[in-house]
């Protein structure tokens, strides 16, 4: 027989080798195929005119397999909707019992308050698949093949308005660079600065700081304060190449870098030849005045602007760039060049007629009166129920800081724990090298909780606070969620 290999449906094939004839074998392996859950219950198999001429054999073999396969219940026939797995339920093994949580220890969380992520759920997604259906039909037919180094033309245009528009940044398409995500483009900027020291934040992710050592830079942290980082200690380091600061929301004390500090940061850069790395990762979000305007505005020859659609949109679409100086263009796309991912070009498309359409501004609006609320209910509910917490860095961004008293962030995070809460402590975000933290607090997204969640969420949060003065019981494992 040429022909011992059927592909059909679901990448299925059908091995009609061994003994018993060809409609022995058939049925072997139709039964084989279902038993196995290879051909799931409700697949429509192929006509048996079809089958035969796949498998070079007589329709008539096919037609009586079919048969006898239905007769036994394997297979479902029906006039006009051909011929079916029928819907067995076939044994399967019973799955392992998930292990009981150990006594005495909070369960799985139910609210998510981890800073990073955004109001998934409010992701727009109607106006979102009206503008990518739009992008597809005016995409020239270059745009399904492999993008520019750069990211796709019509992204990097519609940004360098854009960011010009609404972040103050000073841009031309050419110096844009379209990233996978924020740590892509720090990695590219670090392999590109070499060997050296950077300057970074006594509070910021780490996993941000493991990315600069990995490209062979060690990381030197500036003290954070009420102020923003300390940067006129960066004209005492030496050997540092460049600082990586986030000036418009400080991550996480959510304070603004000050305006003096700004200058110091842009001043040293300039008398260096180093580089400022700034990371506007949540500058849109400002509620109580107009938005502080990116860095990069002072001087776009020594300062990178980093943005990220990972807080605006989502942090699915993994789209993020880099507004570049001049004398760092060349040497970006040569490390690119070497092998970097880039971001789907769909996707690069669909971004750009979202902002160019006004969907992206509107969406923008819209989140922020969303965040605003919410930030106004943490505040109005502690105002009330715990006066005695302060709360800060709550100007702009997707989180606030509600400070502790001394010595107590890491039993009043377990104790959020029993209350079903998923959050942080400061001191997590802290960088081991700078001096030791002097404040006590919790970082709170309250941007992360979807709205029919955040009234639990508030009353789980205040279960979790110590009481302030006078009697009462404190938090602790026995309060229930």
């Amino acid at each position: 027989m040429e022909n011992s290999w059927a592909t059909f449906g679901r990448d299925l094939h059908l091995d009609l080798t061994g003994p018993g004839g060809l409609r022995a074998a058939l049925l072997r392996a139709l039964r084989d195929a279902v038993r196995s859950g290879r051909l799931a219950p409700g697949t429509r198999l192929p006509s048996s005119r079809s089958l035969a001429a796949d498998l070079g054999i007589a329709r008539n073999t096919v037609a009586d397999a079919y048969a006898e396969l239905v007769a036994e219940g394997w297979l479902s026939a029906r006039q006009g909707s051909g011929t079916r797995v029928a819907g067995r339920v076939l044994p399967r093994a019973t799955p392992a019992p998930r292990p009981a949580a150990p006594p005495g220890r909070p369960g799985r969380p139910r609210f998510d308050l981890t800073p990073g992520t955004p109001d998934v759920s409010a992701f727009p997604r109607t106006a979102w698949l009206a503008a990518a259906r739009r992008a597809l039909t005016a995409a020239p037919s270059d745009a399904f093949g492999y993008s520019p180094l750069g990211g796709r033309p019509e992204l990097r245009t519609v940004l360098a308005d854009y960011l010009a528009r609404a972040r103050g940044v000073r841009a031309d398409p050419e110096r844009i660079v379209i990233c996978t995500g924020f740590m892509q483009g720090l990695a590219l900027l670090c392999r590109v600065l070499g060997p050296g020291r950077l300057a970074t934040e006594s509070y910021g992710l780490d996993f941000h700081r493991d990315v600069i050592t990995r490209a062979g830079l060690r990381t030197v942290p500036l003290v954070v304060d009420e102020h923003g980082a300390r940067t006129e200690e960066l004209v005492s380091l030496d050997d540092v190449r460049a600082a990586l600061l986030t000036p418009a929301h400080q991550f996480p004390t959510g304070v603004p870098l000050h305006p003096d500090r700004r200058a110091a940061a842009v001043n040293w850069a300039r008398a260096t030849g180093g580089y400022v790395f700034e990371d506007d990762y949540d500058g849109e979000f400002r509620y109580d005045r107009q938005p502080v305007g990116a860095l990069q505005g002072l001087d776009p020859d020594h300062v990178v602007y980093l943005g990220t659609a990972s807080k605006s949109l989502a942090p699915a679409l993994r789209l993020a760039w880099m507004v570049l100086p001049d004398r760092l263009v060349d040497p970006v796309f040569a490390v690119k060049r070497s092998g970097e991912w880039q971001s789907g070009a769909l996707e690069q498309l669909t971004l750009a007629e979202f902002i160019s359409s006004g969907g992206y501004d509107r969406h923008l609006r819209g989140m922020r009166l969303r965040y605003r609320r919410r930030r106004d209910q943490l505040v109005a509910a502690l105002a009330e129920r715990a006066p005695h917490v302060h709360v800060s860095g709550i100007a702009a961004g997707l989180h606030a800081v509600l400070e502790l008293p001394p010595g107590t962030e890491r039993s009043i995070v377990e104790a959020a724990r029993w209350q079903g809460l998923a959050l942080e402590g400061l001191s997590r975000f802290h960088d081991p090298a700078a001096p030791p933290p002097t404040r006590d607090a919790l970082v709170v997204a309250y941007g992360t909780p979807p709205d029919h969640s955040f009234n639990g969420v508030l009353e789980a949060l205040i279960r979790a606070l110590p009481p302030g003065p006078g009697p009462g019981p404190g938090p602790g494992p026995g309060a229930g969620v």
